[in-house]
């Protein structure tokens, strides 16, 4: 397994989820309600899991199809370390930039203790996790079986 290749498919695929995605689901209008499970939160997951089902595939066509399960996997926790490690990052640099305080950037890391134990934390797990395996059982039972 390439985890090289794994980490930079799943920059980009967390660029697109948090970019594109993000830009077509606005494109709905905006719910009222006073819940957190809106129409566009459920577009924004369902779209996500079919983005990152297509770069799992894209990921995982051009290995070996016998472990293929186990490397959906791997790349499904490797595209939410990604995206954990995109959102830190992104946060610090934002305060520093608006603020050019590194005291500033000092009180915001603590924030990101809350985040991380979130259900929103659990959501990015499973539209990261769940297609990735999918994909790679699916490619897994489509390999030839070896003969014996």
């Amino acid at each position: 397994m390439n985890i090289e290749r794994s980490i930079l498919i799943s920059f980009l695929g967390n660029y697109v989820t948090n970019n594109v995605v993000a830009a077509l689901v606005a494109l709905i209008p905006a719910s009222v309600a006073a819940s957190i499970i809106t129409p566009q939160y459920i577009a924004y997951v369902v779209f996500a899991a079919i983005v990152i089902g297509i770069f799992a595939w894209w990921h995982l066509s051009s290995l070996p199809r016998s472990n293929a399960l186990m490397t959906g996997v791997v790349f499904g926790i490797v595209g939410f370390a990604i995206a954990l490690l995109t959102a830190f990052i992104t946060g610090i640099s934002g305060v520093l930039a608006q603020t050019g305080s590194l005291a500033q950037v000092a009180t915001v890391i603590p924030n990101f203790g809350p985040f991380l134990f979130s259900w929103s934390t659990v959501v990015l797990l499973g539209y990261w996790l769940i297609p990735a395996a999918a994909v790679g059982y699916f490619m897994q039972m489509r390999a030839p079986k070896p003969t014996a």
